[in-house]
């Protein structure tokens, strides 16, 4: 009983609690929604305030800017109209001008007008005049023109030549110093020896027992040696040697070559000979090619075809007047080279034409025409470029000068040519060419007498005065100078010198 009651009790007190707990938490929740509600009330107020306030500076920002916009507007237009006002003006200032303009053309008009008339009125005043002096004088205008120029010249002759000397010798000797400085620039720079190698057709032999191997039975071994070899054997009594003829230096070459291996060999017989004359060719076939490449590598000129390097080869057998054409064609190339870094030319194209200038003498004695027209179908035969052959046709004065590189190249030529102990030359062809200058001068009307003197390097005119004034002997020297070189051939040049001596002979008795 007293456990149903305590039961019931502790039942009854947490209903009870329950109840109480209920009636607190919404009590809470009331209180809770109150202060809610408040303080959205709150929020509510505070977010008007700020909403005002925003407004209220956006209203004083706009006006602001409202404000800028309208004075800068004020400023723009102020501006636009003082443009305006200018370019008002300036048209009224152009309509003025062009107004002036205009008045001027006129008048410009009206004057060229008026000079076209008195320009027609003083010609034919001046024809007037001129048909009378013609009338009254008996001449026409150039009959007039030449009596002048002939009074003029006659009155005034010392005075012209006193001038035109000074003129001519002012001009010719800055040229010639300027001129001799570059060439002696050149010169000093190249180094090479005067005395070039000249190959000989004499073959040494130890004894002149050997002449008789070589002449063989009936003569056998010498014919079957000109044969293969395409040379003459001279075997006279000249002790110790052989010579060996012929016009094409390359057999000769091939000739002393297979003849030297036949002596130390001991072995002449005609198998023998055709054996070492094959050899020879050979030999004599690698030495050209070597010597072409290296002329062309030690000149500085690349890109040429390997034909022309091994006609270029075969120009180390050739001579001309003593001197070696390769070694020439290879110093000519070097002075080329230096002229043409001088003159600002094409230093590659100075140096081609100048080594290939002589190319055609490798091959004159098979081939008809002269050394310059075979060297330019060999040139163009292979490709060679058109610069280059235009710069080697011209050193002999057979075409005409077309590049400065031509000129460059007859220069470097003259200097080769014309050095001390370069080339040596025979008594008969000495006396001839100083014939031959002598001979042009003399052809001359109103000459006394010429005299060829410095190795056919100048020649001395000496005129009759009473024929040939001073005018005159100049016109003389230019003309003889001329004839020689159209006429002539020769290194370097000749200076020509027109004497006129007058002499005045009086007697005191």
């Amino acid at each position: 009983m007293s456990l149903t009651k305590a039961l019931i009790l502790i039942i009854g007190s947490g209903l009870g609690g329950a109840v109480i707990g209920y009636v607190f938490r919404w009590l809470l929740l009331l209180s809770q929604k109150g202060s809610m509600e408040l303080m959205v009330k709150q929020t509510l107020l505070e977010a008007k305030d700020q909403a005002q306030k925003i407004t209220n500076e956006a209203e004083q920002e706009a006006s602001r800017i409202l404000a800028e916009v309208n004075t800068k507007e004020r400023e723009k237009n102020a501006q636009l109209k003082k443009l305006e006002d200018r370019l008002l003006q300036k048209d009224e200032l152009l309509d003025k001008r062009q107004t002036d303009i205009d008045r001027e053309t006129e008048s410009i008009k009206k004057k060229v007008e008026e000079l076209k008339t008195v320009k027609e009125k003083l010609d034919q005043a001046s024809a007037e005049k001129l048909r009378e002096l013609e009338r009254v004088s008996s001449l026409s205008s150039d009959e007039a023109k030449e009596e002048l120029i002939k009074t003029i010249e006659k009155d005034y002759e010392e005075d012209i030549l006193v001038r035109v000397h000074k003129l001519e010798q002012t001009g010719t000797e800055k040229l010639e110093q300027k001129a001799k400085d570059i060439l002696s620039t050149v010169i000093q720079r190249l180094s090479t020896s005067t005395v070039p190698e000249v190959m000989s057709t004499t073959v040494d032999i130890p004894s002149d027992d050997i002449k008789g191997k070589i002449i063989g039975k009936e003569g056998r071994n010498i014919r079957a040696f000109e044969k293969a070899t395409g040379v003459e054997v001279i075997i006279d009594d000249t002790p110790g040697s052989i010579v060996l003829s012929s016009f094409d230096p390359v057999r000769r070459q091939i000739a002393r070559v297979a003849l030297e291996n036949l002596i130390a060999d001991g072995r002449i017989q005609p198998a023998k000979i055709e054996e070492l004359t094959d050899k020879a060719k050979e030999e004599i076939s690698k030495i050209i090619k070597e010597k072409g490449e290296q002329a062309a590598y030690e000149a500085g000129v690349f890109n040429l075809d390997p034909r022309i390097l091994i006609i270029l080869g075969r120009l180390h057998f050739r001579t001309s007047y003593g001197q070696n054409v390769l070694q020439h064609s290879i110093e000519m190339s070097h002075l080329a080279g230096m002229l043409a870094e001088e003159l600002d030319a094409d230093v590659q194209i100075s140096r081609a034409g100048a080594l290939l200038h002589d190319i055609g003498k490798a091959v004159d004695h098979e081939i008809p025409g002269t050394h310059v027209e075979i060297g330019k179908r060999i040139l163009e035969k292979f490709n060679a470029s058109e610069a280059i052959v235009k710069a080697m046709q011209s050193h002999h004065d057979e075409y005409p000068y077309e590049t400065l590189e031509a000129v460059i190249v007859k220069v470097a030529d003259a200097i080769s040519g014309s050095r001390p102990g370069a080339r040596r030359d025979s008594v008969e062809n000495y006396l001839k060419r100083l014939k031959d200058l002598e001979d042009i001068a003399n052809s001359f009307s109103g000459i006394d007498k010429t005299y060829a003197i410095a190795a056919g390097r100048e020649i001395r005119v000496f005129v009759r005065p009473e024929n040939v004034n001073d005018l005159e002997a100049r016109s003389l020297g230019r003309e003889i100078a001329t004839r020689i070189e159209q006429e002539l051939k020769y290194p370097g040049e000749i200076k020509i010198t027109i004497i006129r001596e007058t002499r005045v002979i009086e007697y005191a008795r």
